[in-house]
Order: structure tokens, then sequence, then C-alpha cells
């Protein structure tokens, strides 16, 4: 029962999947936080949807529903920007449905938790937006320099450019904060907000580009998903060591990426929400 390395290697593909890979990624121009994320938790779902842009079977219900809470969020700050005072929760309830259609238009199917529909989404939207518009981050201190703002930069040498979207940018005087707001099914703790800081380590460097010299302060907003929505601040330090670590991590995962090294990698919790199961089955 051996067999050769070099009968192994005649069962790969030769080169064809590096080079889909790196046209997709020069087409594209840029790399994402979401396109390095989706590589590390599967490859074959980066594949799918990056490169080969497999039509989705399904889009999950709690995709949607962060999507649609961020569109609200961002209409809150928007109207705070424009001096309107904060919004009424039925507009922000408009606001979150408009997201939702518009985010579920080109999807065959939505696939919902047990439990949940579209009825109980919408009285969990409602119950969160009430306790977000109540809670001390609904009203940031300082200056808003930015919402949902779009940043490209060099910032992991060797590699594309990275595409950034924070969701705000506060000049609170002394420091610039970078807050990006997330919904959860259970409430966070330090450790956890440590351990998901590597997104807004790299957003850190391009935000810093904006003002330079200014301190940056990373928060995270988290509204959980419960009969008592809580509302928690979390702050994260933006150490040197820290972003010289995620940008090594970030270069290997492109390192990998431009390889071809494609393969599926299945998990109880990713793959009942993977939009590509029958492409990986077959």
């Amino acid at each position: 029962g051996t067999m050769s390395t070099a009968s192994i290697a005649t069962d790969l593909p030769r080169g064809s999947e590096a080079e889909l890979v790196r046209n997709a990624m020069a087409e594209r121009g840029f790399i994402s936080w979401s396109q390095l994320s989706t590589y590390r938790q599967c490859p074959l779902r980066y594949y799918s949807r990056y490169v080969e842009k497999l039509p989705e079977q399904f889009v999950s219900a709690a995709l949607l529903f962060g999507g649609a809470f961020h569109s609200a969020v961002e209409l809150h700050h928007r109207h705070l920007l424009e001096g309107c005072g904060p919004p009424e929760t039925e507009e922000l309830l408009e606001e979150f449905w408009a997201s939702w259609k518009q985010r579920s238009e080109d999807s065959p199917e939505i696939k919902f938790n047990k439990g949940d529909d579209v009825s109980t989404m919408g009285e969990m939207a409602e119950r969160m937006l009430v306790a977000f518009a109540k809670s001390n981050a609904s009203h940031p201190g300082g200056v808003v320099i930015g919402i949902e703002e779009e940043l490209v930069g060099n910032v992991i040498p060797g590699c594309p450019d990275l595409l950034a979207r924070v969701d705000l940018v506060i000049d609170s005087g002394d420091k610039l904060i970078i807050r990006d707001y997330k919904t959860a099914r259970s409430r966070w703790s330090q450790k956890t907000a440590e351990e998901s800081a590597e997104q807004l380590l790299l957003y850190n460097q391009l935000v810093s580009e904006l003002l330079p010299g200014k301190q940056l302060q990373l928060e995270f907003v988290v509204v959980t998903k419960a009969k008592s929505p809580a509302v928690e601040l979390y702050q994260t330090q933006a150490d040197p060591n820290r972003i010289a670590r995620v940008n090594n991590v970030a270069r290997r995962i492109v390192r990998a990426m431009e390889l071809g090294i494609v393969y599926p990698n299945p998990s109880a919790m990713n793959c009942s929400s993977c939009p590509f199961q029958a492409a990986c089955a077959a």
C-alpha cells in the first residue's frame, strides 16, 4: 500500500487554479478582509465565490440581518452628521427592510435558522435598534469624519492594495477612533474583541494616513440578538507587534491564494451556511 509522490502529483491540477486565481486578483485590483477571511475559513468557498463566481444556492438570513442592521445604523449616523437629530425607530426599520430586500433580490432562497422567519427577524431588529438608540453608542463623542468609508491603499508589502470599508471614523480631538458594529448571538468578552481585532488592525494602517500623527483607537460596538439586547463597547489597542503579525498572516494567505492552493475545509459550523454546497459535493 505505498504510492509514489509522482503518482500523487499527477492527480493535482498543473497551475490552472493558480493562474485563474492570479487573473481574478489582477482583474479586481485589490484584496479585501472578506476575501482573506473566506479563504482562511475554506479555500474552496473563496474559489467558488471570487474566482469561479458561481451563483449562490441561497443567502443566509443571518447575513442579510447583519447587513440590514448595519444600513439602519448608518442611516442613524448620517442623520446626526447632517444635524437632523436621531431618526425614529420606524425610519430605521424602513431602512432595515429596504436593505434586506435589496440584498436578497438576487438570491433564489433565504435560509433561516430553526425557529426564525421574516416576522421574528423584524421583531428582533426592532428590539435591537431601540436598544442601540437608547445606548451611549448611538451618540459618538467627537466629530464623525467617516461613515461606511471606503479606503484603498497598500499596507501589506508585496501584496495587492487593501480595500477597507470602515463603519465609523470619529475625531475625538486627541484621538482618531475606528469603530466597527457587530451583531452577535451572545455577549462578547474583552478576549473576543482582542481575537476579532485583525480586521481593524489592517484598517488602522489606512485610516492613520487620513490624519497623520493622530493616535488611533480601535472599537467594537456589539449588539446582541436577544429578547433584551445588550449594547456594549469594547476597545482594543493597535500596538506595532500585533500590526506586524496581522500583516504577516495576510501576506501568507495571499501567497497561498496566488499558488492556487484550493481545497474544501469541512466544518460543522461553516458548511451549513455555505451557499456552494452543491458545487463542493460535485
